[in-house]
Formats: C-alpha cells, structure tokens, sequence
C-alpha cells in the first residue's frame, strides 16, 4: 500500500509534518495542499502542541529535497482538460500559504535541497527558516510562462533594494548565504545535523516558543552571500522604469554578468516578464492577503485571459510534456508587448464581495 504523500505525527510538543513525494521532488498536488491546511489547522488549535516543524524527503529518506513546487503536470493536464480543480488547486494552495503567516505557534521549516515554487509558499511564513549547505532556493516561474505566485510578490517585494525584481524575473537559483543576506532565510544549519535536531526537538521540554527559539539558533552557523558582490548591480538594472529599459541597459554593458542575465530574460516569456515586474512593485505597497488576491486574479489570467494562447500552457508543455525546451512565447519580443495586455491581467475578474480569497485578512 502507497504511503501518503503527507506524513504528519505528533512527537513530544512537535507537530510533525513530513512531505512524502519523493519522486516528484515532493511537488504539491492537491490533496498535500488539503492534507496540510488540515494538519496546521487541528494544532494551531491543539494545547499539547507547542511547535509545528515541516521538512521533505527523499529517494534515501527524510530531508534532501523540501519541496520543489506545484505539480505542474497536473496543472497542465487539467487546464487543457477544463477540470476545476486547477481552480481549487490555486485557490486553496493560496489560502494555506496566508495560514502558515498566520500560525500563532512556532513553524519550523527545514529547508534543506530544492526549495521552489510552492515549497517557498509553504516555508516563507515560517517563524524559522532553516537552510543548509544543500539549499537550492528558487521562484523560477517566468520559465514556465507564470509569475512567482503562492505570495512571492509579498516576500521577493521585500527582499533588500531590488533583489525581488530580479529573483522574480531571471529565476536565478540562490544557496544559503544569499538566502540568509535577502531575508529569505533565517539559520543555516549543516545537514548532516537536521537528523539530530529533528530528533531532538521531539525529546526537549520547552517552557515556550521562545524558549524553542533560543534552542534552535544555538544550532546555527555562519554563512557567506555568493551574490553579495552583485548588489550594486542588481539595483542598478532592477530599478529601472520596466523590462524593455531593463534588458536594453543590460544589453548594452559590457560586464560577462550583463550579458549574463541578458540572455536569461531573454528566454522566459516576455509578456510575463512585463507582468511579473508590474506584480513586485505593486505588492510593495499591499498586505499579504491584499497580494494573494491579486496573485489569485493573475493565475486566474494566465490560463483563461486568451483563450488558446495561454504563456504558462506553453510554457509547461516545452519544460515537462514534450520536453524541447523551445517554448513559442507570444509575443516573442520584450519590446513588442502590449502595455494594455499588461495591466488586463490585474483586473479581477471577480467583484471584490465575491472574490475567491475575499476572506483573507
């Protein structure tokens, strides 16, 4: 008999939360989402439980992989399907993403291998984000023709100066240090420890959340930024006006990283490029459920706002269906996209009463 794909068990004060999708890099299909709101849910209200700690597994066991994001292939197959679960898919990922901000319990997330996607949805919110050695940290969602979405316009938007512009559009994959230095992490831990502080955790006695607090950053070590040295130029070209000034002023350095990211833009879908850039400076200004909302708008867009011409079908049809890695974006060009295409994608399609998410807080 298959084991489920969430494993959740009470140890000591700790409610444990393994993600059991090994084969899948532990990406999130509908039933994990459902299977974790209902585990937080029962404990954030369950006085033996003190904390809350989620890590993943892989092939050999527990940890190696945290989560590699939505199960992209079933997106794909019920989009072109017309099954409403795509729609159940995003609106509950979303709603358990604005619950893991909102734990009023210590969330431990063990963030250690591949975290992308809808495994940074679920671990952001955490109180303690522990990365390792192993940490590959990514929103890589302009490469399937998406958007950083399950709140990543709230998070990326307050990354120091303009790193959630460029995380969010180049996708760029980031380890421990630069997870640490932009605020998406807060401990870096060595991972042949997590083992030991799992079990740990599960023994000690705690007096309170801040007890566990103290306990756990006495496990911590220090970490160096790899990107620290490309500060200065990532606010330089990710403060500029928009996309087309953005790739024109890379375009025209001279430095190997220009080019660099240059020709990484270049490859993702130009007219998410100029929506993506649009979803990070507006969420600046919004709460995390005011971004959710418009997060939920803009997924509900890329699948549906032209028929027949979805950037995030194709986008998922080039990198896991058929596999050729050659997507047809369209338009194909960063300068030929239409300014009003744009800004059709924040228009909800929902009255405000009505919206999905109208309940977030």
């Amino acid at each position: 008999m298959d084991q489920p794909e969430v494993l959740t068990e009470v140890r000591g004060q700790i409610g444990c939360i393994t993600l059991n999708r090994p084969k899948a890099l532990n990406a999130l299909s509908l039933g994990m989402v459902r299977a974790l709101y209902a585990a937080l849910r029962q404990w954030e209200h369950d006085p033996g439980v003190l904390a809350i700690a989620i890590r993943g597994s892989n092939r050999e066991g527990p940890f190696g992989t945290f989560c590699a994001g939505g199960d992209i292939r079933f997106l794909y197959q019920a989009a072109r399907e017309g099954d409403p679960r795509v729609e159940d898919f995003f609106t509950e990922e979303y709603i358990l993403n604005h619950l893991t901000h909102h734990l009023t319990k210590p969330y431990i997330a063990f963030m250690d291998g591949v975290v992308m996607g809808g495994g940074m949805g679920i671990s952001q919110g955490a109180s303690l984000r522990i990365v390792t050695e192993r940490t590959k940290m990514a929103m890589p969602e302009t490469g399937i023709g998406l958007f950083p979405d399950v709140g990543g316009g709230h998070f990326l938007s307050r990354c120091p100066g303009h790193a959630g512009e460029w995380l969010a559009l180049t996708g760029e994959t980031i380890a421990a240090g630069d997870a640490l230095a932009l605020g998406l992490a807060d401990a870096l831990l060595p991972s042949e420890k997590l083992p030991e502080l799992w079990e740990a955790l599960a023994v000690q006695t705690f007096a309170d959340g801040a007890a566990l607090q103290r306990w756990i950053d006495s496990y911590s070590i220090a970490a160096n930024a790899d990107h620290a040295s490309d500060k200065a130029r990532i606010d330089h070209y990710f403060s500029l006006p928009n996309v087309s000034a953005i790739v024109a002023a890379l375009e025209a350095a001279e430095g190997q990283w220009e080019r660099a990211t240059a020709a990484l833009l270049r490859q993702r879908s130009p007219l998410m490029l100029h929506v993506v850039l649009g979803q990070i400076r507006r969420a600046r200004a919004m709460t995390l459920a005011e971004d959710l909302r418009m997060e939920r708008d803009l997924v509900r867009h890329c699948f549906h706002l032209r028929p027949g011409q979805s950037e995030t079908l194709e986008g998922i049809r080039a990198l896991a269906v058929d596999k050729d890695r050659s997507p047809r974006w369209n338009p194909a060009r960063i300068e030929d996209v239409d300014p009003q295409l744009v800004d059709a994608f924040f228009a909800s399609p929902w009255p405000a009463a009505l919206h999905p998410l109208a309940a977030l807080v």
